[in-house]
């Protein structure tokens, strides 16, 4: 079986390569190539793998599988992005002040049983300060956070029974978040870096890419994404929800009624 194994991966690995040189020969050098064209290679390799929308709750069919959204397609993205000194300003006031408010980002609950062992349940390495969780304000929040609350109601935030969300997200020193899958596609998530040291990282997909600060990510979190720092620092992002813009108005109405019903849900 380990002589077929090893003849099979020499046989395929010798394909890539004919593969390969024939390309080049007829000028597509990898240099040359489109994203989506190498990618679509990297995955008939073996290099990477199909990763497709796969959220845990709520389904719209026939919406774009994209990993990362370019930001630039959105008109809201350069007045966000110019927010950021006064955002993070408020956000170093609160740290500076004990950083109250912060709790781990998965809590356990008294009348649910425990039944995972993920390291983050009910740990602060993984810590979050929540303006809205799922629609809910927090008042206290936002009135010590004025400038942030006014950058964030200036986007598409999908007002439904359980959105949206609006968090300060915290991750410290050598935390991961596992590879995990958001609940319902009819929204995107937007990540505005506030505090990033080095050697973090961020995967979505087969994507996997640097935090900037003051440079919004855009991403479909029901593929399966993960996080980590392995930094000696803590890095803290602005997270929020947004309406996918593939949405029409009546789409957006129809699943917001879905939401608001709970003998529906």
């Amino acid at each position: 079986m380990q002589r077929a194994e090893t003849w099979v991966a020499t046989f395929k690995a010798r394909i890539v390569e004919q593969r390969e040189a024939k390309l080049i020969d007829a000028g597509l050098s990898p240099d040359a190539r489109s994203p989506r064209f190498q990618q679509s290679l990297d995955i008939l390799a073996g290099r990477k793998r199909i990763f497709v929308q796969e959220p845990t709750g709520y389904y719209v069919p026939e919406l774009p599988q994209i990993q990362f959204y370019d930001p630039a397609a959105f008109a809201w993205t350069p007045a966000l992005e110019a927010a950021t000194g006064a955002i993070r300003d408020e956000l170093v006031a609160l740290l500076a002040a004990g950083g109250d408010g912060f709790r781990p980002y998965m809590t356990s609950h008294v009348d649910r049983a425990r039944a995972d062992a993920n390291p983050l349940l009910d740990n602060s390495d993984w810590s979050t300060l929540f303006f809205a969780e799922n629609g809910a304000l927090s008042d206290d929040v936002i009135a010590r956070c004025p400038r942030t609350w006014e950058a964030v109601n200036a986007v598409p935030l999908p007002w439904i029974a359980s959105s949206p969300t609006v968090m300060f997200s915290l991750l410290r020193p050598g935390a991961r978040i596992a590879p995990h899958n958001g609940m319902h596609n009819a929204r995107l998530i937007c990540h505005l870096p506030l505090i990033v040291p080095p050697d973090c990282g961020f995967r979505v997909g087969n994507d996997v890419r640097q935090w900037e600060e003051g440079k919004l990510l855009i991403f479909d979190d029901t593929i399966e994404h993960e996080a980590w720092n392995n930094s000696h620092e803590d890095r803290v992002v602005l997270i929020f929800d947004i309406w996918r813009p593939e949405l029409s108005d009546r789409e957006r109405q129809e699943i917001a009624t879905f939401f608001a019903n709970p003998a529906l849900d």
